[in-house]
């Protein structure tokens, strides 16, 4: 790697350091840790929330996908574009008032446990439970991820890489919380989406120009140009059925909550869903153009960027696909853009990883330690006992990623899904139906989780179906029929019909 792309990536990681200690000097209390103080602008709740959303996959994996298999592989991204507006259009508000109204909730498991005035707590460390084992085995794979860029781009050992990503995410979250979990994801979107037009339109420029592009794509693999040729109807459904992942995801959700407004959100889903499909399209460009580029013109010199010429078939391609932005980055631009270029793969990791972090730390502080332990703990105490949880998770899913070949990554799609099939359905049942019940919402968070972790472990037929679907629909079903058999206390159906009129 040349000094100058070494330089740019070093001063954009100080700068994500400047942003935690910045918003160190203004965290005092549990809520500013935790929720920011509930004062996100609608710009700030936005990029951080797709920032945090979407991770290395929108950089590396989705390009990788569509380099690799063409536009049949973009039908996850429709369903993502879906599933986030409904989300926003749906959810954001209402969570942002009932979280509110309902003692001013600051985490998922406090919004259930006073939604549903459970007073057994039982609810509330479930749900904790459920944060930290998946988030644990999440954060862990991002940190695989990140080292991996690492290890790649600076000619460094795995152990090494894996440290020095590990220390910079943790030390913003550590230190400055929530704002600066969502300031350094605000950078860090604008840079995502920055680069995800850059590349596409920098590429197509080289092939001629869009049509050119296109075409260049059409002769040297035609089938990368259907969407729905030679794509069964199932695998079509499991990648739509992703979408219904967001209603579910903590470190997504909070986002709604910390805004300063319930009026802030219109705004916010504009600039969110804007960010997303443009960003979309972008990865899907990346992947295309980058099969047309690599197929017509010589490259060398890739192996310092981690990626590597083979030929298939008397095609030239990149041994590693998901290689193919980092590839663009080295061969299309000068080394200080490649530097920022490089910046934004690592933004895309950071983003995730900094949110996962904060909402596993929350549930220790907020739903163990203060609920069950230290009902009286002071707000200086609980954000400390919230910085001591992001080490000490931290630490655990770096002792996970030490291997560079664990199976870890394989349980993302698991966290994905046991998350959008405990939470979502009892948050969207949570926010419109009044009867909904304690024990139809635990029975709901059980259901979900469980047939997750039982389906996918199952294959052939049905069963190569994407558990989050089966998940999210047994769980509804078990939460509305466990309710139907008991009735809410007329307490709590009261203070559902306040949050509905505000």
């Amino acid at each position: 790697m040349g000094s100058a792309t070494l330089i740019t990536f070093i001063v954009y990681l100080i700068g994500m350091l400047l942003i935690g200690f910045a918003s160190y000097r203004i965290t005092s209390d549990l809520s500013d840790y935790v929720l920011g103080g509930r004062r996100l602008t609608p710009g700030v709740a936005a990029l951080s929330a797709g920032a945090s959303d979407m991770s290395g996959w929108l950089l590396l994996g989705l390009p990788g996908a569509i380099y690799a298999s063409g536009l049949a592989e973009a039908w996850i991204g429709v369903g993502l574009a879906i599933g986030a507006y409904l989300n926003w259009q749906f959810v954001a508000r209402r969570l942002r008032v009932f979280t509110e109204v309902f003692q001013d909730a600051i985490t998922v498991p406090d919004y259930l446990e006073n939604r549903f005035h459970d007073h057994s707590h039982i609810l509330r460390v479930i749900s904790a439970l459920v944060i930290l084992v998946f988030f644990t085995f999440y954060t862990s794979s991002g940190l695989v991820a990140g080292a991996t860029l690492f290890e790649a781009s600076f000619d460094l050992s795995y152990t090494q890489a894996l440290w020095i990503g590990a220390i910079v995410t943790i030390s913003y979250t550590f230190l400055g919380g929530f704002l600066a979990v969502s300031w350094t994801d605000f950078v860090q979107g604008i840079l995502m989406f920055l680069a995800l037009i850059a590349v596409p339109i920098v590429a197509a420029q080289e092939l001629g120009g869009f049509s050119e592009a296109i075409n260049a794509v059409g002769q040297i693999e035609p089938g990368h140009l259907q969407m729905v040729q030679g794509v069964g109807a199932l695998a079509i459904i499991s990648s739509l059925a992703w979408g219904l992942g967001y209603f579910g995801q903590p470190h997504i959700v909070v986002r709604f909550m910390a805004l300063r407004s319930p009026n802030d959100v219109p705004k916010a889903r504009l600039i969110g869903i804007g960010w997303m499909v443009i960003g979309l399209y972008g990865a899907i460009f990346t992947g295309l153009f980058g099969l047309a580029y690599m197929a017509t013109n010589e490259v060398e010199g890739l192996g310092s960027f981690g990626a590597s010429l083979v030929n298939e078939g008397g095609v030239q391609m990149l041994d590693n696909p998901e290689t193919i932005f980092i590839a663009f980055s080295q061969i299309l631009f000068h080394p200080i853009i490649a530097g920022i270029l490089l910046a934004a793969i690592l933004s895309a990791i950071m983003s995730t990883i900094d949110s996962q972090l904060l909402v596993s730390s929350s549930a220790l502080a907020e739903d163990f330690y203060k609920a069950i332990f230290r009902k009286n703990a002071s707000d200086r105490e609980l954000v400390w006992v919230g910085r001591i949880a992001v080490a000490g998770i931290a630490l655990i899913a770096l002792l996970l990623a030490g291997n560079p070949d664990s199976t870890v990554l394989e349980l993302v799609s698991y966290a994905w899904a046991g998350f959008g099939a405990a939470f979502g359905p009892i948050i969207v049942l949570s926010l419109f139906w009044k009867n909904i019940t304690r024990n139809g919402a635990l029975a709901g968070i059980i259901v979900g989780a469980i047939t997750v972790i039982l389906w996918a472990n199952l294959s052939g037929g049905i069963f190569d179906l994407y558990e989050l679907l089966p998940g999210f629909i047994l769980s509804g079903i078990a939460a509305i029929l466990v309710s139907l058999a008991g009735t809410p206390p007329k307490e709590v159906i009261a203070e559902f019909e306040e949050a509905v009129r505000k």
